[in-house]
């Protein structure tokens, strides 16, 4: 059977809704995706007669993407094609009565203070326009005289339409044959999100954490979802891309969590809530999905003296015997470990924020510093960074340099120095000294990390200690230091063109 949307006048089209609700029967379910939107499902009940048959739903969110609107048979013995559809989220306001009052006569209470004394009278006016939306003044007849502006604080007997206390979907639907059965209903919406955050406990003594996982979801639709199903989607999703299930599942070595089940979800991975909740309006719940304990860890600490240099265009300063030597004291303190079954995790975390906290001899949390990551797949390292060392101090600083046959400007053309008139091409040789101190009462590694940024071709010279090679322009120095100890490392980095 096919059933269709017919057009019509928007009076007649009220007219019959006002006196046609339409009931709705099981409960409602969300997807929630990361990015301030979800997808909303919900059961409408209906019962058609052939003809026109006028039908309202008003447990639509405020935020609700009409042309997103499908609404269908689940069971596919009915057709429901929709033609034209009519959405009305108007929010209860005073301008918004007024204009649904015009041409009625209300009241309006007058206040007035003389001296102390306060005096209220009731004034009878019509409401001839209300002003609503069309940047005009009301204009009230009051005893046979028009004026401009309200006399006083409008007194509304009752509520013109109580369509407006919810955003409403209206249809007709034509059938052309009787047809009852629970349609199903489905829309994307604003207005709704979730995130993850976790926390991580270190022991007094040792790497080795314990992993919680929260997920927050946050409801500002404008609507609440009594007992409904929900889920979760992580990843990067196109708004606009439809999506399939394609089967698999996450794995992992953590602890089950009997309150949230996760598998893959097309290129993106599914949270699902195992019981239903109650999400009401402006509401805020946390619920546990993630809980993992005897996770090794390392902390590393890096120094990046050059780090403090400004996000500028390199090639610009290549040239310029004082770019780069901008040094920074502080070492920074990374937190790593692997996300994988070995290491009792190996679950797909979503992006969210980590908080560390350390027990204290009285054992007493306490937070020891934060930050975000990005979705993480299984078997991937995550590598945090949460602050900077107190007893661990660095110097940079350049102890030379020199440049041949550049007259200290680059060719526009091509971005590279022009050279002079002497033979042989231009070079360029940069030393450095990195100077580190532990003041710790333990000995640590600390990785001296330096950027070859002057130009790709590069060879190291006079250098006093070992280093690795970590990509084209970047080296790194791992240092061990006892305790009190200070350590000193120089190099030249010699440049050709």
């Amino acid at each position: 059977m096919a059933v269709r949307i017919r057009s019509c006048l928007w009076a007649l089209f009220l007219g019959y809704f006002m006196t046609q609700p339409a009931g709705i029967a099981s409960q409602p379910s969300l997807t929630i995706y990361n990015q301030n939107f979800a997808v909303v499902r919900d059961t409408v009940a209906l019962d058609l007669k052939p003809g026109v048959n006028p039908v309202r739903y008003s447990g639509a969110t405020a935020y609700v993407e009409p042309a997103s609107v499908i609404l269908r048979d689940p069971s596919g013995r009915h057709r429901v094609e929709v033609v034209e559809q009519n959405y009305r989220g108007d929010p209860v306001s005073q301008s918004r009565m007024l204009s649904l009052s015009e041409g009625k006569t209300i009241k309006f209470e007058n206040i007035r203070s003389d001296g102390g004394h306060t005096t209220r009278t009731m004034i009878a006016g019509k409401i001839i326009r209300s002003g609503d939306g069309r940047g005009l003044e009301p204009l009230i007849e009051v005893d046979g005289k028009l004026r401009f502006g309200l006399p006083g604080l409008p007194i509304f007997p009752d509520l013109p339409d109580d369509t407006i206390l919810k955003p409403t979907l209206y249809w007709l639907i034509e059938s052309s044959q009787p047809a009852k059965f629970e349609a199903e209903l489905s829309y994307v919406t604003g207005g709704m999100r979730w995130e993850a955050d976790y926390n991580l406990v270190l022991p007094e003594q040792g790497d080795t954490l314990d992993l919680t996982g929260w997920v927050t979801m946050d409801n500002e639709s404008g609507s609440s979802f009594e007992q409904a199903r929900i889920k979760l989607i992580a990843g990067d999703v196109n708004k606009m891309q439809y999506m399939r299930i394609s089967g698999g599942s996450g794995g992992g070595g953590a602890a089950p969590n009997r309150s949230v089940t996760e598998k893959s979800f097309d290129e993106y991975h599914l949270y699902t809530l195992e019981r239903a909740t109650t999400l009401l309006d402006r509401e805020q719940k946390q619920v546990e999905f993630a809980r993992a304990a005897g996770v090794h860890s390392a902390a590393l600490y890096i120094y990046d003296g050059a780090a403090a240099e400004p996000d500028q265009d390199w090639q610009t300063f290549q040239n310029d015997p004082v770019y780069g030597t901008k040094g920074s004291k502080k070492v920074w303190v990374m937190r790593e470990f692997t996300n994988s079954a070995a290491n009792q995790l190996g679950l797909a975390l979503p992006k969210g924020r980590v908080r560390l906290y350390r027990r204290n001899e009285d054992g007493a949390m306490e937070f020891t510093g934060e930050n975000v990551i990005q979705h993480t797949p299984r078997d991937e390292v995550l590598r945090l960074y949460t602050g900077n060392a107190f007893d661990l101090v660095g110097e940079r600083k350049r102890t030379d340099f020199k440049q041949n046959n550049f007259v200290g400007v680059i060719d526009p053309s091509t971005g590279l120095p022009i050279p002079t008139r002497n033979p042989g091409p231009p070079t360029m040789d940069e030393s450095f000294e990195i100077t580190l101190r532990n003041h710790k009462r333990q000995a640590v590694e600390v990785r001296v990390v330096e950027h070859l940024y002057r130009w790709i071709n590069w060879e190291i010279k006079k250098n006093t200690a070992g280093f690795r090679k970590i990509d084209a322009q970047t080296i790194e120095f791992p240092l061990e230091l006892k305790p009190e100890e200070e350590r000193h490392i120089g190099y030249t980095a010699h440049y050709w063109w």
